[in-house]
């Protein structure tokens, strides 16, 4: 530091915790206008708590188990006395120590007392006969130290409801929420994609329209309306829609290049980048070049989720990195060469990307190894045909797959060398037909397509252990395109090819989601509410071309109360022959009917201009209206007068006449 130039250092972190003793300036925090400033945060050690909560809980434990121990003594030293009393003879009473004398070296507490009891349990002589200790310790551990049976009836109840469960795990078709349904309208064209967050308070729909509309369970009434709709991706197609696994954000996929993520409220937080379509090699761009399939999260790592475009990649990204993806995994056909994947899904631990390509091949990677998949199953469907959805069991160890091809298949990842099951008629016209998996993992659920008026849409049910269509359900007459199964509510959404979202439900097996928007009454709109006009704000327009402020329309109609002008109520027709000043329109005298039925004709049906005319000669002899205005002022007549034509010619000169 130079001398003779003060520098003012910025203090470190170390100068702001440990030297700063003085405490925050009250002159300065009554100049800040708030009396917490200059107060240091406080700030909270995670690991530090979890250390501190895991000691005392085996301190508690400890204590516990010492209590447990020392009841346990008092118990058997109760035993002892009770034993020494009913057989009093040296021999009983050995008996009866020896029998306790395991369980009082076990369940010691101190040293001093295991030495007491080892005095105690000293024989002196020869050793008894086995039968004289066995039969006595088999007796007292029967019917003193071991657990009472349980009654017969609670036996019986017990069996009656294992048989109930074994009942229930025989046939799953009973725990599907069928029983009722709700329609949520969301528009005209296909409903392609549906999202519910974690908790089940919010669902999300898009669609072929460009719009994503939200839907709030608890605040929506019987009307069944959106309270939110917008176009994240302007003239782009919905094509899949996923809440997060904190539910925070949304992520949208949509017919573009790139994906984009909004919070629950609709608003963008981040919008992945286009990459260099003019680059050979994709793993060097910065992003998808082409039309995007589909995405999903991470289910354990917030902010990170998976895509996968027409330019035949699969990217991870993250969140707080946009500009940029995270890794790239190419597809490729056996003989090395670019597969364009349709759909992509992480597994349920995270651990593997698995991705279906359109020569009908499905590769699974490891989600750290981006070179060689770690599957690969090369005819998983039929070649030129776009797969529409994998996913994972919540088990993790089967993956389902709904084909192109109207098929479904069931694979084992720990043998992927053949599928499991295969089921076929289920046709498809859709690219995001999808499948889901029951909470309980014992049903798969699939949706079927149909050509406009030939027939109806299906939710088909298919038994995971055996694979049979164990239940169908008719949802409309169009296509059936997404479905989703809510593990924690038991509620099934269905996206159709009409423009609709249903909810099926019962109310036994159900919880919260549906059941609470059904019950409330739908609420009536008010007029003032349907009136009001819209407020354009100009803030710099000049003061004389300013709209008014609009308030409330509460407010307004409590001032609008209070005016007598508009609050007067209007007079109702008078009846009779009149009252309070006001006459009568049908009054009883001759004068009130001559007015009504006699009236005097005031029209002039004449020419006007003959009736001007007729005063012309008036006026023009008695000069009062017009005339005297411009007396004083009117101008002298310059103007020489008309002559005739004769006169004219004879004064004119002569050369003009022999130019004529």
């Amino acid at each position: 530091m130079r001398s003779g130039c003060p520098i003012m250092e910025r203090p470190g972190p170390s100068d702001v915790t440990g030297s700063d003793t003085s405490g925050p300036d009250p002159q300065l925090a009554v100049t800040m206008g708030f009396t917490g400033f200059g107060k240091k945060a406080r700030t909270f050690d995670l690991e530090a708590m979890f250390e501190q909560t895991r000691r005392t809980a085996v301190e508690r434990s400890r204590k516990t188990l010492a209590r447990e121990k020392e009841e346990e003594m008092n118990r058997e030293k109760e035993l002892r006395r009770q034993t020494e009393d009913i057989e009093p003879t040296p021999s009983g009473s050995n008996v009866a120590r020896d029998c306790s004398k395991p369980s009082s070296r076990g369940t010691s507490s101190s040293e001093s007392e295991e030495s007491s009891d080892s005095s105690d349990d000293e024989l002196i002589g020869p050793p008894l006969p086995l039968k004289m200790v066995e039969e006595p310790v088999n007796h007292l551990e029967e019917d003193i130290l071991g657990p009472l049976p349980a009654p017969l009836g609670e036996e019986a109840e017990d069996d009656d409801d294992d048989d109930g469960d074994s009942e229930e795990e025989e046939n799953p078709v009973q725990k599907i929420p069928d029983s009722h349904e709700i329609t949520l309208k969301h528009g005209t064209k296909t409903v392609s994609a549906l999202g519910l967050d974690p908790s089940g308070a919010r669902l999300v729909t898009g669609g072929y329209d460009y719009d994503v509309k939200f839907w709030d369970f608890a605040g929506m009434d019987a009307s069944f309306k959106a309270f939110r709709s917008l176009q994240p991706c302007e003239c782009h197609q919905i094509k899949s829609l996923q809440y997060s696994n904190t539910g925070d954000m949304i992520l949208v996929v949509s017919g573009s290049s790139q994906a984009k993520v909004i919070d629950r409220d609709g608003f963008e937080v981040m919008e992945c980048i286009k990459g260099d379509q003019y680059i050979v090699d994709m793993a060097n761009t910065k992003g998808h070049t082409a039309m995007l399939h589909t995405g999903s999260w991470h289910p354990k790592i917030k902010g990170e989720f998976v895509t996968c475009s027409n330019d035949a990649t699969v990217r991870t990204w993250e969140v707080e990195n946009p500009k940029k993806q995270k890794s790239v995994f190419k597809p490729r056909t056996m003989q090395g060469k670019k597969v364009v994947p349709t759909t992509c899904t992480y597994s349920r631990d995270g651990n593997l990307i698995a991705a279906a390509c359109q020569n009908g091949s499905i590769q699974i990677w490891d989600r750290n190894l981006t070179v060689h998949p770690k599957f690969h199953y090369k005819q998983a469907h039929d070649p030129g045909t776009d797969t529409s959805c994998v996913t994972f069991s919540y088990d993790g160890t089967v993956l389902a797959s709904r084909g192109g091809d109207d098929t479904l298949k069931l694979w084992d990842i720990r043998q992927f060398n053949k599928p499991l099951f295969s089921a076929s008629g289920l046709p498809t016209m859709f690219p995001m037909t999808d499948c889901c998996f029951s909470p309980d993992d014992k049903l798969i659920v699939t949706g079927t397509s149909v050509q406009r008026g030939c027939g109806s849409g299906k939710l088909v049910f298919f038994e995971r252990r055996t694979f049979q269509r164990v239940y169908e359900i008719d949802i409309t007459d169009a296509s059936v395109v997404r479905c989703l199964w809510h593990p924690k509510l038991n509620q099934i959404m269905v996206g159709t090819g009409n423009g609709l979202a249903k909810v099926y439900y019962d109310p036994n097996k159900s919880q919260r989601g549906a059941k609470l928007c059904v019950v409330k009454t739908q609420r009536k709109a008010k007029q003032a509410e349907t009136l009001t006009q819209d407020y354009i704000i100009t803030p710099h327009a000049l003061p004389m071309f300013r709209e008014p402020r609009q308030r409330s329309t509460r407010k307004q109609l409590e001032k609008d109360r209070l005016d007598p002008l508009k609050s007067h109520k209007p007079e109702p027709p008078v009846a009779g022959p009149g009252r309070g000043g006001r006459v009568g329109t049908h009054g009883g005298t001759l004068s009130s009917y001559i007015v009504k039925n006699i009236a005097l004709d005031k029209t002039d049906d004449s020419n006007p201009r003959e009736a001007i005319l007729r005063h012309a000669k008036a006026a023009e002899d008695n000069p009062y209206w017009v005339s005297p205005a411009y007396s004083k002022t009117q101008p002298k007549t310059m103007f020489a007068q008309v002559e005739s034509d004769d006169e004219e010619t004879k004064n004119e000169p002569e050369w003009k006449k022999r130019k004529i």
